[in-house]
């Protein structure tokens, strides 16, 4: 069989059936056939050996496989790729990032809106990005763990304490509390450091804890559901995951933030309310230092210092607007098309991450400088999503902006601004997904709990400066 063949040994009779009247043992035999044919196709892919394959299936993470051919792309070998292979794929990568894309303008559009709020709280927007960012490291590397585990067929729908959902849902609660108050902190002394003018350190406690606590309830249960809803409907969470959960990162986040802001700047009241905020986050502190669940104890140790990592940088991608915000507030449209554009490239590498992630968990691929032949199709994915999505950001940034009588450099030269800003991000999340995942790999470290983190964070920083330096050196003004 060809490895641009597709598998299909589809159970009939479970097909055939309702859902209504399959048993839980038809259901498990389903799922199981299900497993069985994932793994199978990464190994015709691959070129795996079947020993390896089963290996893996038994939930072995490192199976032993044959080296990949060294790899010379060809056209036409990379369009069977996409259009045969990973047809199911690119049309569900497409469609998640599509509606993540024209999701998030609301976003932008809401930050529009914010610039009254912004100017009465100096230095808030520096919070913003790592805040949002923060959201979608959390809950975007759960979804790549939840989507490994679906893989390698270790999930399960349960909430067992020896659990993978368990114990994945656990690390994350006490990482969004303890990031938090990082955040919180950070922010803080980055403006000192910089010289700008901004808010107390208790006003930034309350907006980053209550902001992102409220929004992450709303995360973690749409990230359940839909690790829940791949499992049942055997989507491809790698492709769908990182996405979706970063689209409603930055749906849901920048609201609250802009709620909890109502309670900055209120004397007492803010002192006692971020004094109580930063007692519930010491405390979560305690308890991840005493958990003995072993997954969890290792997502947490592995998470904490790459998560801090991410946080500083996106500060860094927040100081960098900050300093040229006038440029943002003269052209409106630019800071429209800004949340989404940001977060496409980060859903992009967060993609190739995960799927790359899940390749080194099965065997598919070796963890070498030189990226093998199925890593590299894999990465080249990227490329049909970024073209159809940047392109799109730009033509309904610019249309939402003249709507809402906000000024606009105009439809080409937004266009323009996110196609080629685009490309220099995808370039770099596909470089940074790459190395990410085979150092952590290659140390012996989880690439879930380090790709979609280092990987958002790295292309706010890089997609904000490919944004404002592309719109200085096309002059647009």
């Amino acid at each position: 069989m060809r490895w641009t063949e597709k598998i299909r040994t589809p159970d009939r009779t479970g097909r055939r059936a309702s859902r209504a009247s399959l048993t839980p043992e038809d259901r498990e035999r389903i799922r199981e056939e299900r497993r069985r044919r994932r793994i199978e196709r990464t190994r015709q892919v691959a070129r795996v050996p079947a020993h390896a394959a089963a290996q893996a299936a038994r939930g072995v993470a490192r199976a032993p496989v044959v080296a990949v051919r060294a790899p010379s792309l060809a056209i036409m070998e990379v369009f069977r790729y996409w259009f045969r292979a990973e047809r199911v794929t690119l049309i569900q990568g497409m469609a998640a990032l599509s509606v993540s894309a024209v999701g998030n303008l609301p976003t932008g559009l809401a930050l529009g809106f914010m610039t009254h709020r912004l100017e009465v709280l100096p230095g808030l927007f520096i919070l913003i990005p790592a805040a949002i960012g923060m959201r979608g490291n959390i809950f975007g590397a759960l979804g790549s763990r939840l989507g490994t585990s679906i893989h390698a067929g270790l999930f399960q729908i349960s909430m067992d304490r020896r659990g993978v959902l368990y114990q994945n849902i656990y690390a994350a609660t006490l990482l969004t509390f303890m990031t938090s108050l990082f955040l919180a902190a950070a922010a803080r002394a980055v403006t000192a450091l910089t010289g700008l003018t901004s808010i107390s350190i208790w006003d930034y406690v309350v907006i980053s804890v209550l902001g992102g606590v409220f929004s992450s309830a709303f995360i973690l249960v749409l990230t359940v559901l839909l690790a829940r809803e791949g499992y049942r409907r055997d989507w491809d969470l790698d492709s769908v995951a990182a996405p979706l959960i970063t689209f409603m990162g930055d749906l849901i986040t920048l609201p609250a933030l802009f709620a909890a802001s109502f309670v900055a700047a209120r004397g007492k009241v803010t002192l006692v309310v971020g004094l109580m905020c930063a007692a519930v986050c010491l405390w979560a502190f305690v308890m991840a230092i005493r958990t003995r669940i072993p997954m969890a104890r290792r997502i947490l140790a592995e998470s904490v210092v790459v998560l801090a990592l991410a946080g500083t940088i996106d500060m860094i991608a927040g100081t960098v607007v900050e300093h040229r915000i006038d440029r943002f507030l003269a052209l409106p449209a630019l800071l429209v098309m800004l949340p989404p554009f940001l977060e496409n490239a980060g859903a992009l590498g967060g993609i190739v991450a995960s799927r790359l992630a899940s390749r080194l968990h099965l065997g598919a691929i070796h963890p070498r400088l030189i990226p093998e032949r199925l890593a590299a199709l894999d990465i080249s994915l990227a490329g049909p999503w970024a073209v159809l999505n940047f392109g799109l950001t730009g033509v309904t940034a610019h249309f939402i902006a003249v709507a809402t009588n906000k000024a606009s450099p105009g439809l080409l030269d937004m266009v323009v601004i996110a196609l080629v800003a685009g490309a220099i991000s995808t370039v770099g999340a596909a470089v940074l997904a790459y190395g990410t995942a085979v150092a952590t790999f290659r140390f012996g470290l989880d690439p879930d709990n380090h790709g979609i983190p280092m990987i958002t964070s790295s292309m706010d920083l890089i997609g904000v400066l490919a944004v404002v330096g592309t719109v200085v050196f096309l002059g647009v003004h």
